[in-house]
């Protein structure tokens, strides 16, 4: 990063009144991603605009190959736009070298995945807590925050059981305390129900619900289950690396009175 380029610990979003952020959890504006492929160049993203705001819940959704995927990775922050500006929790990632990069992702940004991903060895409370060793967290604090997380989802009764002694629900319920020990505006979810049966998967996305609604978490997931995405708030269509024009009663840009408020401890 050249000199005179604020580190990311000194970057910080404008505050609104109370200490609330004024800034967009995430915003892409005109963003491109471009990949070379055995000598060619393959546009995933072409020109893409949008915004999540505090406690938003957004599905994005497009058939295999449209870019959605690529997106996803942009809006974590997992990859950068080859033109475009893209800023996470307010700070734009040009600015950022790659470690203060996954500072922002680390403190701004949960992650959970279709696979869960979770460490096969490592039990329930530890998997949790491991987001926490990349910030420094003491071990007694770490426990304390990842016991705090999977009692939150339902798996206080869980915390020494390794994956293999885990359902898949209580798996994801697993990598959703661990995406949530961090406190993250955005938490990001990739196919969150596709390896899960339908049961399991209605409380998987009760309880994503639940964290919008009660904590205003903003939720963006991606999605081939078309009632799944139906559950959203709004839904942003992606084929052939742009975003479709919303269809009726789905609105691409939140309005006043879609996002929920934060609630007060």
């Amino acid at each position: 990063m050249s000199g005179g380029s604020a580190s990311a610990s000194e970057v910080q979003p404008e505050r609104a009144p109370g200490g609330a952020s004024s800034a967009p959890a995430l915003e892409a504006v005109d963003v491109t991603r471009s990949y070379a492929l055995d000598g060619v160049s393959v546009e995933a993203l072409r020109g893409v605009s949008l915004t999540i705001a505090q406690g938003d819940y957004v599905a994005v959704v497009g058939p295999s190959g449209s870019g959605k995927s690529t997106l996803m990775h942009l809006l974590g922050g997992l990859d950068r736009p080859t033109t475009g500006t893209l800023r996470v929790g307010g700070r734009d990632v040009a600015d950022l070298t790659e470690d203060e990069l996954a500072q922002v992702r680390n403190e701004t940004l949960g992650f959970v995945f279709q696979a869960f991903q979770l460490l096969p060895r490592t039990s329930a409370v530890d998997n949790v807590a491991m987001p926490l060793v990349y910030r420094g967290v003491k071990r007694l604090e770490r426990r304390d925050r990842a016991v705090a997380a999977l009692t939150q989802v339902g798996m206080g009764h869980r915390l020494d059981h390794r994956p293999n002694q885990l359902s898949g629900g209580e798996q994801q319920r697993v990598a959703i305390a661990r995406a949530l020990v961090g406190q993250p505006q955005v938490l990001l979810a990739d196919e969150p129900t596709g390896n899960l049966d339908s049961r399991t998967g209605e409380e998987v996305m009760a309880l994503l619900e639940r964290l919008n609604a009660e904590q205003g978490v903003a939720v963006v997931l991606v999605t081939h289950d078309r009632d799944v995405a139906a559950r959203a708030r709004r839904q942003v269509r992606v084929r052939d690396g742009r975003l479709e024009p919303p269809s009726p009663g789905h609105p691409q840009h939140p309005g006043a009175g879609d996002v929920p408020r934060r609630l007060e401890a």
